[in-house]
């Protein structure tokens, strides 16, 4: 494994140890968010609000994630890895037990945009890690088990949520992300420092790498055709609820088992992607899991309505392909940057989750038929990224990336 000297004087973690504060830090946004969700409705009726206002703990939570990841992220091309992953774990740490004690929901709406910004801290940094420590081949297997790793969070973090709920009230909830924040600050002080370049500019200057690598066009094409998934994926888990409880007639728990093979679909799917890189080329790879979101929304057009468990099966194709190529595609626009690769995960999970919310928003539109939006939704976004990804797929910021199995890679 070749990887940067920095990355062998792990004294504390070790590889293993890294490889696991690394998950551990990019599952900050299903923690932050999944775990505190049965809670939402009790706290409503603690501070006496309504619903919309109790959600926007949620909804703010997201946006100045999204935004302080644009922030932290080039700080960590001048500053480091280890300073900003100190800096924003304190500051998610402090607010985390400040939401704890809040006394009314517009003070705990304020905790929770400082739990956001430090929790962005954490997240920004997280990929650029991987970036620093491995080279192009052995970043794949390692970037598919995080993933995967991660993916485990949104189906368990709210059942644990849900326990929490049962032995104490919601305060209690964020003492536990609170608690959570303290390990991760622990494991950020047994870290040692990864990146080997940093900028030398001024702060304004680090902020302002954002455009140089939007400016990029192998980086941002990449960030365009991968970050469309997100619009279908995303379109599907906001309105999962609706569809199988009002649509369907389902109770709560029924529809969460339902999720659930959604889940774990979503942590299937880097997975797969490591088997067949085994035997395939990266590209055609690729087209197939593209192909696959389009046939799967034909089929969710055409017989999704007639059964929850049809609906479940048709639409899992897509969910696995979706999965499956988030392992190269983040892989192959780290490799377009030999620098700046704070900003660059920044801009990848920033643009992602605003992708997403397109996908949320559209599908949240009075439709007289949500089903078939979602499978029309598959077909259109399989259709466009097959077109793109046969297109990009020919220059020679991709063809240059090596495969990580080279020799037995069919060409």
């Amino acid at each position: 494994m070749t990887t940067p000297s920095s990355a062998c004087r792990q004294k504390y973690l070790g590889e293993k140890g890294l490889i696991a504060l690394i998950t551990f830090l990019s599952a900050f946004v299903p923690l932050s968010t999944d775990l505190y969700l049965p809670a939402l409705p009790g706290m409503a009726r603690y501070f006496n609000v309504s619903a919309d206002l109790a959600n926007l703990t949620l909804i703010l939570f997201f946006v100045f994630f999204s935004a302080g990841m644009l922030l932290w992220g080039p700080l960590s091309d001048k500053y480091g890895r280890r300073p900003v992953l100190l800096i924003g774990l304190s500051i998610y740490f402090v607010a985390s037990l400040a939401c704890a004690s809040s006394w009314d929901i517009y003070q705990l709406i304020a905790f929770r945009i400082l739990q956001a910004i430090g929790g962005s801290g954490a997240f920004a940094v997280a990929t650029a890690m991987i970036k620093d420590v491995y080279d192009s081949k052995r970043r794949e297997p390692i970037l598919a088990m995080v993933q995967s790793m991660v993916l485990i969070s949104p189906a368990a973090a709210p059942v644990l949520g849900a326990f929490l709920l049962k032995i104490m009230s919601w305060r209690g909830v964020f003492l536990a992300l609170a608690l959570i924040g303290l390990l991760a600050l622990a494991g950020g002080i047994a870290f040692q420092e990864t990146i080997e370049k940093r900028n030398t500019g001024s702060i304004l200057q680090a902020l302002g790498r954002l455009s140089t690598v939007a400016k990029n066009p192998g980086f941002s094409s990449l960030l365009a055709l991968f970050s469309l998934p997100s619009v279908s994926s995303m379109a599907f888990i906001a309105s999962s609820s609706y569809i199988y409880i009002n649509g369907f007639g389902l109770s709560a728990q029924v529809y969460s088992y339902y999720f659930a093979i959604n889940a774990i679909g979503l942590i299937y799917g880097p997975m797969l992607y490591m088997k067949a890189s085994r035997k395939y080329h990266r590209r055609s790879i690729i087209v197939a899991c593209f192909a696959a979101v389009s046939a799967s929304g034909l089929l969710i057009s055409c017989f999704g309505g007639f059964q929850p468990w049809i609906l479940a099966m048709v639409l899992l194709p897509a969910t696995i392909s979706s999965s499956c190529v988030r392992t190269p595609g983040t892989n192959l626009m780290l490799e377009q940057q030999r620098e700046d690769t704070g900003s660059a995960a920044a801009l990848m999970s920033c643009f992602g989750i605003f992708m997403g919310s397109i996908g949320m928003t559209i599908i949240s539109l009075n439709w007289s038929n949500t089903i078939l939006v979602l499978g029309m939704m598959n077909i259109l976004i399989g259709l466009v990224c097959v077109a793109l990804w046969l297109r990009i797929s020919q220059k020679p910021y991709v063809m240059q990336v090596p495969e990580r199995y080279v020799a037995s890679a069919s060409r």
